[in-house]
């Protein structure tokens, strides 16, 4: 199963690198785009949600390294203010048409 990490700029300028166990992300998000962080969150939500079960259909457990980024990002949205963006600067394979 081909993992694969997304960097996000936060409001307050911090970059951080977010790990996925699978590259469903590049359906919830695209670099270089921008979401209000209440998306952010959801969009990344879903697409961790979606990898985990990924993991489970195949090893019979789900990414606890999934849960670990979802719970960094919620950790990190929550001290945002009200109507600040992310970016997402990059998302690491890139699927092999955008090489």
């Amino acid at each position: 199963m081909p993992e694969m990490t997304f960097t996000v700029r936060w409001p307050d300028g911090r970059v951080v690198e977010h790990y996925s166990p699978s590259l469903v992300v590049h359906d919830h998000l695209a670099a270089g785009a921008t979401y209000p962080v209440a998306e952010f969150r959801d969009r990344a939500a879903t697409a961790l949600g979606i990898a985990s079960e990924r993991v489970r259909a195949r090893f019979g457990f789900a990414c606890t390294s999934a849960a670990a980024s979802l719970t960094d990002i919620d950790a990190l949205a929550a001290t945002c203010p009200d109507r600040s963006t992310v970016t997402v600067l990059r998302l690491h394979p890139p699927l092999p048409q955008e090489s």
